[in-house]
């Protein structure tokens, strides 16, 4: 009861928030920022920059096709934008900005700096500061609850994609990661074994896996996060769903290894409950090895 209580508490804040900036940004006007139109236009002029397709559009912002067509025709019939067939696939439709567009672009992003420079005004240099860090972890935490994480078949397109782009990023730290390095799709499927990986904005932007070593001790594999989603705190999740699918197969003791360099992975695995032992696997890369013992309570979280 107390923690509905706490959860509805807290929607009600978010709310609060959401209503009191979005009035004082000028949000509600359907003269945003002085010019003649609204947010949504406005926004659109942003996003569009220096060209883009509206498949990639409707992705970023998360807008319904029509909604987003009926815009850039709005756009463009005010001469704000071109819209076109993409020279290499005419299944895309791209959308840039005219001169015209580039102009009214200059314009907006002025008047908001304006806008926002006025609404710094009343605090000092601290409460500056401590507004941004708040602002920054809003965003951190935002991004980090859009964020889906998926069990996939080991062999799916995304999978494999996501397993290449570790391997790449540790050839950049090593100097050298092969294909054969990686865990196979069978390892990590089935009853056996499991695969994740995490979506932001339909990208895939990290992954893991988990294998059976032996009856009741599973392996974690591949814990990777791309750059762009780093500092999120999107591993850790990442990892609870790796042990919740290990508990749900019967594992109740996982082990990893990790390289000396990772030093942000053996923070990350400590705080997570795991400890330190000697060496289970000869593994080239391998300098640390983990274990925890999973509590009965991990499949309820």
């Amino acid at each position: 009861m107390q923690a509905e209580q706490t959860a509805a508490e807290q929607v009600a804040a978010f709310r609060r928030f959401n209503r009191y900036f979005t009035r004082r940004i000028g949000a509600l006007d359907d003269h945003y920022l002085g010019q003649d139109r609204p947010l949504g236009e406005a926004r659109l002029l942003f996003e569009i920059g220096d060209g883009v397709s509206l498949r990639a559009l409707r992705g970023r912002l998360g807008l319904d096709a029509g909604y987003l067509s009926r815009m850039a025709k709005a756009l463009e019939a005010q001469g704000m934008v071109r819209i076109s067939v993409h020279p290499d696939d005419n299944r895309l439709r791209m959308v840039e900005l005219t001169p015209a567009g580039h102009v009214e672009l200059e314009e907006q992003n002025r008047r908001a700096d304006v806008r926002t420079a006025d609404l710094l005004t009343g605090l000092g240099a601290r409460q500056r500061a401590e507004l941004t860090e708040a602002m920054a972890t809003a965003r951190r935490l935002l991004r980090l609850a859009a964020i889906t994480v998926e069990q996939i078949d080991g062999a799916a397109p995304d999978a494999r994609a996501c397993l290449e782009a570790y391997a790449a990023d540790l050839t950049a730290r090593f100097g050298s990661f092969t294909a054969s390095d990686l865990v196979g799709p069978a390892e990590v499927s089935g009853a056996t074994g499991a695969f994740f990986v995490a979506y932001e904005e339909g990208r895939a932007v990290g992954c893991g896996g988990l294998r059976t070593l032996e009856p009741g001790v599973g392996e974690l594999k591949h814990v990777w996060v791309h750059p762009d989603a780093r500092r999120l705190g999107l591993a850790r999740r990442i990892l609870d769903h790796l042990e919740r699918a290990a508990a749900e197969r019967g594992l109740d003791l996982l082990r990893l290894d990790t390289n000396a360099s990772l030093t942000e992975a053996r923070a990350m695995y400590r705080a997570g409950g795991y400890r330190e032992i000697p060496a289970y696997v000869d593994h080239v890369y391998a300098d640390h090895w983990f274990e925890k013992r999973l509590s009965t309570s991990t499949t309820a979280d």
